[in-house]
């Protein structure tokens, strides 16, 4: 099939609308053919639209679509950003062993002669760091003493969390816990490395029993954390599916300052947020990629991710080559590096009514641009077709306040990329793991998650994170 260069095709098109124009002004054409050719031409550009639309491919540059479906994106490579720098914080359980060994010169290279008695000038240094791995095991015997008086048995107290004849220690706990929630291990391979490592095997209800013991103690956390992100001036919401008894359940998450907390529901729309009730009752701002259903909620601002509205914009430009587009992205990330820039995060009034000035001009000039759109037949039911960057363009004039609270609010970012990177970690689990076999084993995963990337956002290690969590010791550093 020959290619089409789609702008021959439409200078073709502007050059019949333009005769066609012409014809018309001069009475050359009646006015039942001049409906009908008006008609024809507007049923063309839509057509173009469309099929331009379905021949351009969408990438993660120009669509919301993951990497992982669209090939490796060679110029992002080495800007990833490293995280937040953890703490010098040890585990209880941890320790470093240094030995210094000396190397002593008896004897001189050259001559031979003893140097034995000759006073060192210097050193040179070398360092070799290994792993031994040490399991430890004690024994903790209780005496047991009858009183000579009243013939009553007496038997000493076990120290906290000796419960039974046999357990382990918080510290194999939480490396357990680790393995499972933040590197997404499955069951069978934590055992094979704990049998390796321990030469013991713990079942597989052994390590979920350690899953669910961190999940209630971690139940208070969950509460006390939602309290405070209601009182944030700005939360970041998203959601994505997850497969739990092969049925499809939704982490819906919300993420402000340090803290992510990720909820567990098996439906997406406004039941699930209702019953999650966090952004039934939050009066901020909440910032998401524009989904319906967080606008049907009025007792909170909105924000739009500027990422988002950005790759929809380059798959227009991309596309039909529209000027509006092209204006309107370099609009929006001048604006972004300018409120970074600034030392107040946000525009002054004179210049976001600038800003909001250039904004409906570009969107006013880019209407001119778009095909018109036929008017709904009464007797059809349904919505008319519409070409992406129709749809693009009424959405961004309909929520312009939300699109552009970035510039005006210092607590709203340009992006919604804090919620995305929260959820990512979630679809690497469904795909080394699959499925979750139960909902409370979902839910746990979402609770400790939170908790654990909570912690990152702190600076403290996950080891430790969970070893205080087991010890009910999380609220040392929960303020």
């Amino acid at each position: 099939m020959a290619s089409i260069h789609t702008n021959s095709v439409r200078e073709e098109l502007e050059k019949i609308k333009e005769d066609f124009a012409k014809q018309s002004a001069a009475g050359e054409i009646s006015s039942n053919s001049a409906m009908m050719i008006k008609s024809l031409i507007m049923l063309l550009e839509m057509i173009f639209s469309i099929f331009l639309e379905k021949s351009t491919k969408k990438t993660n540059k120009n669509s919301s679509k993951p990497s992982s479906q669209t090939g490796t994106d060679k110029t992002s490579l080495g800007s990833k950003s490293r995280g937040k720098k953890e703490n010098n914080f040890s585990a209880n359980n941890s320790r470093t062993v240094t030995t210094d060994i000396l190397l002593p010169v008896i004897n001189c290279d050259s001559c031979g002669e003893s140097l034995e008695n000759t006073k060192c000038e210097g050193i040179e240094r070398r360092t070799r760091i290994d792993i031994v791995f040490e399991k430890t095991v004690e024994n903790f015997d209780a005496e047991i003493k009858c009183c000579p008086n009243c013939s009553f048995t007496n038997k000493a107290t076990f120290p906290r969390g000796i419960c039974g004849k046999k357990q382990y220690g918080d510290g194999l706990k939480a490396f357990i816990i680790n393995l499972l929630i933040s590197q997404m291990i499955t069951l069978n391979r934590v055992q094979k490395m704990l049998s390796a490592m321990i030469g013991s095997c713990l079942s597989e209800a052994t390590l979920l029993g350690y899953i669910l013991k961190l999940h209630v103690s971690l139940e208070q956390w969950e509460k006390s954390s939602i309290e405070k992100i209601l009182n944030m001036p700005c939360i970041y919401v998203d959601e994505t599916s997850m497969k739990v008894a092969r049925k499809n359940h939704w982490i819906h998450v919300h993420a402000a300052g340090d803290i992510t907390v990720k909820l567990l529901h098996p439906k997406r729309g406004g039941e699930a947020l209702k019953e999650n009730n966090i952004i039934p009752r939050y009066g901020g701002t909440i910032v998401h990629d524009c989904w319906s259903t967080y606008f049907s909620f009025d007792n909170c601002k909105h924000g739009l991710c500027g990422s988002h509205l950005l790759r929809e914009l380059t798959f227009i430009v991309d596309a039909h080559n529209y000027k509006w587009a092209k204006q309107l992205k370099k609009l929006l990330q001048d604006s972004c590096k300018t409120v970074t820039l600034s030392e107040t995060k946000s525009l002054s009034k004179e210049q976001y009514a600038s800003l909001q000035k250039r904004y409906r001009y570009i969107l006013t000039r880019g209407e001119k641009e778009l095909p018109e759109v036929p008017k709904k037949s009464t007797s059809k039911g349904g919505k008319i077709a519409k070409s992406d960057a129709h749809n693009l363009w009424e959405r961004l004039k309909k929520h312009e306040e939300s699109v552009l609270r970035f510039a005006k609010d210092p607590h709203v970012a340009f992006t919604n990329n804090r919620s995305e990177r929260d959820l990512r970690m979630a679809k690497v689990k469904q795909k080394v793991s699959g499925c979750f076999r139960n909902k409370i084993y979902a839910e746990a995963y979402c609770r400790i998650s939170s908790y654990l990337q909570s912690m990152a956002n702190k600076g403290i290690n996950p080891l430790i994170a969970i070893q205080m969590a087991l010890n009910g010791e999380i609220y040392k550093t929960n303020n």
